[in-house]
C-alpha cells in the first residue's frame, strides 16, 4: 500500500485548505453561545437543512476517503469519482463546511465557507499544477476529458 503523502511544497495548502472547516466548528457553537451573528432565516428550517448538507458532504467525503485508500498506488487517479470532478476532496469539504455554517445558524461561520472557496480554488489550481509537473500528458489528456474543477458543468 502506498499511503498519499503530499509533497512538501503542497502540505502548507493540505492545511490551509482544512483551516476554514476548523474555523466554523469552532465559530459555530461560540455564536449560539454567545447568542449573537444568528442566520436571518427560520431557525429550525436552517438547522435541519444544514444536518442534510453535511450528511451528503460527509457522504461524498467517506466515499472518496474509501476509494481513494483502495485506488492510490502513486499513480494519476481518473476513474471513479473523478470521472465527474477533478477533486472531489475538496467539493466534499466545501459541502461540509457549508452544511456545518447552517447547522450552527451562524452568519461567522457561513461567511467563513463562502471565504473557504477562493482558498479552496487557489489549493486546487497549485496542486493541479504540480500535477502537470508529474504526470505530464496524461494529466493534460484527464483534464480534456474531465474539465470540472469542483462541481460539474459549473467549475
Amino acid at each position: 500500500m502506498f499511503p498519499y503523502k503530499p509533497p512538501q511544497q503542497l502540505r502548507a495548502l493540505f492545511i490551509i485548505h482544512y483551516a476554514p472547516l476548523l474555523l466554523i466548528i469552532l465559530l459555530g457553537p461560540l455564536t449560539a453561545m454567545y447568542n449573537v451573528f444568528h442566520l436571518p432565516t427560520n431557525q429550525l428550517f436552517t438547522i435541519l437543512l444544514g444536518i442534510i448538507i453535511f450528511f451528503i458532504g460527509s457522504y461524498i467525503y467517506l466515499k472518496w476517503e474509501i476509494f481513494w485508500e483502495k485506488n492510490f498506488k502513486g499513480q494519476l487517479v481518473t476513474h471513479g469519482p473523478f470521472n465527474q470532478i477533478r477533486n472531489p476532496h475538496y467539493t466534499s469539504l466545501l459541502i461540509i463546511g457549508f452544511g456545518l455554517a447552517l447547522f450552527f445558524y451562524s452568519q461567522l461561520s457561513l461567511f467563513v465557507a463562502v471565504i473557504a472557496i477562493p482558498i479552496m480554488i487557489a489549493s486546487i489550481i497549485d496542486e493541479e499544477k504540480h500535477l502537470e509537473k508529474q504526470y505530464g500528458e496524461k494529466f493534460n489528456e484527464y483534464k480534456k476529458k474531465v474539465p470540472w474543477r469542483l462541481l460539474p458543468k459549473i467549475f
